[in-house]
């Protein structure tokens, strides 16, 4: 059962989106035997593929598969579709910590404008980012949007998702940002000291 379920996890998470208790039970095991299974597959997921299972939702009971976001120290071996859109990620996780952690739609497409990606337009690697934010990347946990009341049009705020809390940290997107702008960690006080706190 734990090899069956091993797989099962392997393909929802083709997708990136959270997988739910419910359709563990309902799919691979008889409840009796659910923790015994889920952690002999979280074994196997670690020991064999390098992916953590983790309860995102201990309400909704809802799991994800992390990997390691690409690292600041940009070990990219190969550049595909797949790292490109993590290095968007990358990017965008920076500016929203950068600037408060939560940052207003209309802030976050000015930003990728100056970048050149353009949420109303194709990017050639990213296709449509305006739904490759606001639908892939917050389904798949990494983002997370409140809409804020009393918009017309209606207007979001950004923040980071469960996924981005577990998969990278903000002592390491705050050295990101400081490579790129060719400066210390510490020439940002208020950042530095919250990521130092944040494990």
């Amino acid at each position: 059962q734990a090899s069956e379920l091993v797989q099962f996890l392997l393909v929802k998470d083709q997708k990136k989106i959270p997988i739910k208790r419910a359709d563990i039970l309902k799919n691979i095991i008889r409840k009796g035997a659910y923790s015994e299974v889920v952690n002999r597959a979280g074994k196997t997921l670690q020991e064999v593929f390098g992916l953590k299972l983790v309860e995102i939702d201990t309400k909704r009971h809802t799991y994800i598969l992390i990997n390691n976001l690409p690292r600041p120290e940009g070990e990219y071996l190969c550049r595909d579709k797949e790292k490109e859109k993590m290095g968007l990620l990358l990017v965008v996780l920076s500016f929203i910590f950068m600037k408060g952690n939560s940052v207003k739609d209309s802030a976050l497409w000015e930003f990728l404008n100056l970048l050149r990606v353009y949420p109303g337009k194709q990017h050639r690697v990213f296709g449509d980012v305006r739904k490759l934010l606001m639908g892939e990347f917050v389904q798949q946990k990494y983002l997370e949007t409140t809409s804020i009341p009393l918009t017309d049009p209606q207007e979001f705020m950004f923040h980071w998702g469960p996924r981005a809390e577990k998969e990278t940290s903000k002592k390491d997107v705050l050295k990101f940002v400081a490579k790129i702008q060719g400066k210390d960690p510490k020439f940002w006080a208020s950042q530095y000291s919250e990521a130092e706190a944040t494990p």
